[in-house]
């Protein structure tokens, strides 16, 4: 069973990266007026999918803990 789920865990992992590879034109993000950072799209979608994990993590714990 371990050996299947590692291999799962590498073809994913190599599907990210190959996506990563492909998609690696630099974006530009807009903050307020003038502020603007310039980031390769890749990051850019990496950082938002973990501000959504830790996002859905955080209200999950303070859910939990409220019912308690």
């Amino acid at each position: 069973m371990q050996v299947i789920t590692w291999s799962l865990r590498l073809v994913i992992f190599f599907l990210f990266a190959g996506f990563a590879a492909m998609n690696s034109e630099n974006i530009v993000v807009h903050y307020y007026e003038d502020c603007f950072v310039e980031i390769p799209l890749s990051v850019a979608l990496l950082a938002f999918f973990a501000l959504g994990v830790f996002l859905t993590i955080f209200t999950s714990l303070r859910c939990l803990v409220g019912k308690k």
